[in-house]
């Protein structure tokens, strides 16, 4: 079901994508950050159904403010003529690796009970026979 929804939502992407209008180079920094704030959220929010602590209210307001506080350091930045984005983007960039490699971890153990458990009922097998 899931991979359903995944090339649904990759087809609309591509759709959308080829018929949107290009972001000019003053809002592209604007975009990037909003970009990084969106994907450190929702690496968050895997990180957190993994650990089996996750909250919707969490998981939203996280997203919106980030995003928000984000592309207001960026204005600021702007402003002020200094790059103060580049923290934030610092900060994301960083938070989704370390959520990357907990969801690595679920996975790679997960992988390895399944290998353990077959190995385990494999030989159970062949010494009732």
């Amino acid at each position: 079901m899931i991979f359903i929804a995944i090339i649904i939502g990759c087809v609309a992407g591509v759709i959308l994508g080829i018929n949107a209008p290009t972001i000019s180079y003053t809002y592209s920094s604007f975009l990037a950050i909003g970009i990084l704030a969106a994907l450190d959220s929702v690496f968050g929010g895997i990180s957190s159904i993994l650990n089996k602590n996750f909250d919707l209210k969490i998981f939203i307001s996280g997203f919106f403010c980030n995003a928000i506080l984000s592309m207001l350091l960026t204005y600021l930045g702007q402003k002020l003529n200094v790059d103060i984005y580049l923290a934030a983007i610092f900060v994301f960039v960083s938070r989704m690796f370390l959520n990357l490699t907990i969801i690595r971890k679920y996975y790679i153990e997960k992988w390895s009970e399944n290998i353990k458990k077959r190995k385990e009922n494999k030989q159970q097998n062949t010494q009732t026979n």
